[in-house]
């Protein structure tokens, strides 16, 4: 994991305010500054932006549980699963090109926990379980399923992942347009009984009248959906047979 080097520092704080999760601290006693390694989730944002004056911070990512952190938390960092950066699949984002969505399906991309709020593996499982229950079909590329033990129907990580937090991790997945008010009663009770946070993005066609059935349907659920929107225009045409 990023260390401080603490015959180079001198104490001089600049490096703490960059911490996303406040694990940078300060000792009072020796006037050094130190990570605290079990809230480091391996961003490597202190190694990237801190300009220290000694060049104090030092350190690799080293060790199954750490590499796990940084392949959630650091952007540059390429997922070993799907060989590019980021918590989720470019399916979610282009399925004008890979055609993951077809009419009266409905996408769901949950993204949770944020940086000094974090989410760790426990949650993330009770996620899983609990929109199993409506019978979701999820996107297998996601990373995160990857580290899944049992298979998607346990929704249970390896013992050694369960505490360990990380900044965030996203879920994807759809559902038949008729489940989508199961899966938003799901995510309302996860929102009243989990300990992070998450925000949800909605994937839908547009229909030939130029109408998107779901924003109704959300709407009818007291959901108003964001108008800062992608659109995939469909110069793919991966449905075009």
């Amino acid at each position: 994991m990023v260390l401080i080097d603490q015959g180079r520092c001198i104490g001089c704080g600049i490096c703490i305010p960059y911490c996303p999760r406040n694990a940078i601290k300060l000792d009072p006693n020796l006037k050094k500054a130190y990570i605290v390694a079990e809230e480091c989730v391996e961003c490597g944002t202190c190694a990237r932006v801190v300009m220290c004056p000694r060049d104090a911070i030092v350190g690799v990512v080293e060790g199954y549980v750490r590499e796990v952190r940084a392949h959630f938390s650091d952007p540059y960092t390429l997922h070993p699963s799907t060989g590019i950066p980021g918590r989720g699949t470019e399916e979610m984002k282009t399925n004008d090109v890979t055609g993951r969505f077809k009419r009266g399906e409905v996408g769901f991309a949950i993204d949770i926990g944020r940086p000094l709020v974090g989410v760790t593996f426990a949650e993330i499982s009770r996620f899983i379980k609990v929109l199993n229950t409506v019978g979701v079909m999820w996107e297998k590329a996601n990373p995160i399923l990857y580290l899944l033990k049992g298979g998607l129907e346990m929704g249970e990580f390896p013992e050694e992942l369960n505490n360990v937090k990380l900044h965030s991790a996203v879920l994807e997945f759809k559902v038949p347009i008729a489940k989508v008010r199961d899966v938003i009663e799901k995510l309302k009770y996860l929102a009243e009984t989990t300990d992070t946070v998450f925000s949800l993005g909605i994937i839908s066609r547009v229909d030939d009248d130029f109408t998107i059935p779901v924003i109704e349907v959300l709407r009818e659920l007291g959901l108003e959906v964001s108008p800062w929107a992608k659109t995939n225009v469909g110069l793919g045409r991966p449905l075009v047979e």
